[in-house]
């Protein structure tokens, strides 16, 4: 009854105007997605994005659409949009469908992690532009390839990634998370491996896994109440990592979107978990 509800809804809205040759307003959802728009020179076409475009500043202080799971598709066709560029992980699936219903011009991109999944990106974003994206891509899987055998040599950390550690038990990745990929790139051995996403963790199963270094964003450390915030929680008292005291932050939507600032923020936290290690400098990109 709500499918039906909300394509009935597509009925009523006015039809997106087609898509015209020249962009001039485009709407951008997916931190990743709002990112690369940005890094192909289109920044100034986009009008609109979603709560997740934090990057770059530019974006922050544009209208926002809301968060990229819950979209209303009546405020996102009264922008009257050239192009929606939606990262496949927005929806909910109804109101797509609502959006295709009613004739907006919608791109799904698809999200994903590693270098395959960045490259993925630039492209499916440059053509929905009408751009040629290889120059950005090749660049950025140029820096990415530049730290894959320093990277290779070093010797695997045991981490646990923690997604959230304010309230009870911390909540930290398993496999097949961008979290999960991100710790594989870095040149660290993810200590959850025996089920998929994001669970809690009890201090007996943190315990067992005796991470060597624990992984937050910086947000998530900050509403934790700090190092001390984080490692006061008893699942996380109980771990080398505390006794050591280690616990490395980078602001969450640099580490973990997978666009063009993929292989910077590779090399950032393996030199942050890998402090002797002597990494390349990568080249200073205007994106970055």
């Amino acid at each position: 009854m709500q499918r039906r509800a909300l394509l009935g809804l597509a009925a009523t809205l006015p039809l997106a105007r087609p898509a015209r040759a020249e962009l001039s307003r485009i709407v951008t959802v997916g931190g990743a997605v709002t990112e690369t728009v940005f890094a192909l020179g289109a920044g100034a076409q986009v009008v609109a994005v979603d709560s997740t475009s934090l990057f770059p500043a530019a974006a922050r202080a544009l209208p926002q659409v809301g968060y990229l799971r819950s979209l209303a598709p009546e405020g996102l066709i009264s922008l009257d949009p050239d192009l929606l560029l939606l990262s496949d992980e927005a929806g909910p699936p109804q109101s797509i469908a609502v959006l295709r219903a009613a004739g907006a011009p919608v791109a799904m991109i698809p999200d994903g992690a590693g270098a395959a999944a960045v490259r993925r990106k630039i492209t499916a974003i440059a053509q929905a532009l009408g751009q040629d994206g290889s120059g950005l891509a090749d660049a950025v899987a140029a820096d990415w390839a530049a730290l894959d055998a320093p990277i290779a040599a070093l010797r695997p950390a045991r981490a646990l990634f923690v997604l959230s550690a304010a309230r009870g038990a911390p909540l930290v990745s398993g496999r097949n998370t961008h979290a999960d990929a991100l710790l594989a790139a870095v040149g660290a051995e993810n200590c959850v491996t025996e089920f998929q996403g994001y669970r809690p963790l009890s201090a007996e199963s943190s315990a067992q896994r005796a991470p060597e270094v624990i992984v937050m964003m910086e947000h998530a450390l900050a509403e934790a109440g700090g190092i001390d915030g984080v490692l006061r929680a008893t699942a996380l008292s109980v771990t080398p990592a505390a006794a050591t005291r280690r616990v490395v932050a980078l602001e969450g939507s640099y580490m973990l979107n997978f666009g063009p600032r993929a292989a910077h923020a590779r090399r950032d936290l393996a030199a942050r978990l890998h402090p002797a290690a002597n990494l390349p400098a990568l080249p200073a990109r205007p994106w970055v």
